[in-house]
C-alpha cells in the first residue's frame, strides 16, 4: 500500500493530496499545470513536500512531523520516466545490468547477466539483449526500461506517461500490454496520464488532479457516470468509443 498525504508549494500552485494506493494501476490524471508530475517527482523523493507524510507498506519514506526524508535510491520504488531513460551507449542487457549493480554492488557478474537476461525475458524482450536504444522500437524500449526499473526489485512502481513517447499504432497495441502487466504485478503502481484512453484501458482506481487538488477518486466508468467537473465530463467521454 503506498499512502500519501502532503502539502506543497510548487510555484504558484498550492499542492494538497491525499491518496492510497493498494495492489495493481492507480492512474492520475488531470489538466496541464495540475501539479500531476510534481507528485509523482515527491513520492519518488527528487522534490520535497513542506507538510505531510509518505508511507509504503507501512514504512515512512517521508514525514515532515519526524524529519523523515529518505533519498529517492533508499524508497523501494521503480521508476519509468516519460523518455524511459535509457542509457544510449549501453546494451538492452547492460542497461537492465545497471540497474542490478546499483542495487546490489557485489553481485557476481555471472548471476548480475543471468538475471537481467530473466529480466528481459519476463517482459518479452529477451532476443534485444544486445540491441541499443536507438535500434529499438518505443514499444521495445519501453519493456527495457520497464525491466530496468523492475530489476531494483521496487515495492511500488511509479510511471510519468508511459505511453506518450509511443505513435499512435504502437500505443494501441502496448497499451494492452501495459494494462495487463501492472495488474499481474502484485505491487501499487501509481501512473501519470493525459490520454483518457490510457486511463480507461489501464484501469484500477482513477483519480482527477485539478488545480493541486485530487476532486474525484473511482474507476473510469464511476468517473463517467458521475463526473465531478467540468474537466473530468469532457475527459471521460473523449476516451469513451
Amino acid at each position: 500500500m503506498l499512502e500519501v498525504s502532503l502539502k506543497a508549494r510548487i510555484g504558484r500552485l498550492s499542492l494538497e493530496v491525499q491518496l492510497a494506493a493498494g495492489d495493481g494501476p492507480f492512474v492520475l490524471v488531470g489538466p496541464n499545470g495540475a501539479g500531476k508530475t510534481s507528485l509523482l517527482l515527491m513520492v519518488l523523493g527528487v522534490v520535497s513536500p513542506r507538510r505531510g507524510r509518505i508511507l509504503l507498506n507501512g514504512r515512512p519514506l517521508f514525514d515532515a512531523d519526524r524529519g523523515i526524508d529518505l533519498p529517492p535510491e533508499e524508497r523501494g520504488l521503480g521508476y519509468l520516466p516519460q523518455s524511459y531513460g535509457l542509457f544510449p551507449h549501453m546494451s538492452a542487457l547492460e542497461n537492465v545490468e545497471f540497474a542490478l549493480a546499483c542495487r546490489d554492488p557485489g553481485q557476481a557478474p555471472r548471476a548480475r547477466r543471468d538475471e537481467a537476461l530473466g529480466r528481459l525475458e519476463d517482459l518479452g524482450v529477451a532476443e534485444l539483449a544486445r540491441r541499443r536504444p536507438a535500434s529499438l522500437s518505443g514499444g521495445e524500449r519501453q519493456r527495457v526500461a520497464l525491466a530496468r526499473a523492475l530489476a531494483a526489485r521496487p515495492e511500488a512502481l511509479l510511471l510519468d506517461e508511459p505511453l506518450a513517447a509511443l505513435d499512435a499504432g504502437a500505443r494501441r497495441r502496448v497499451r494492452t500490454f501495459v494494462a495487463e502487466y501492472l495488474r499481474e504485478l502484485g505491487m501499487p503502481a501509481l501512473v501519470v496520464t493525459h490520454d483518457p484512453a490510457d486511463a480507461a484501458a489501464i484501469g484500477g482506481r482513477v483519480a482527477v488532479l485539478e488545480g493541486g487538488r485530487l476532486i474525484q477518486q473511482g474507476s473510469f466508468d464511476e468517473l463517467r457516470e458521475r463526473p465531478g467537473s467540468p474537466f473530468v465530463a469532457e475527459f471521460v467521454a473523449s476516451g469513451c468509443p
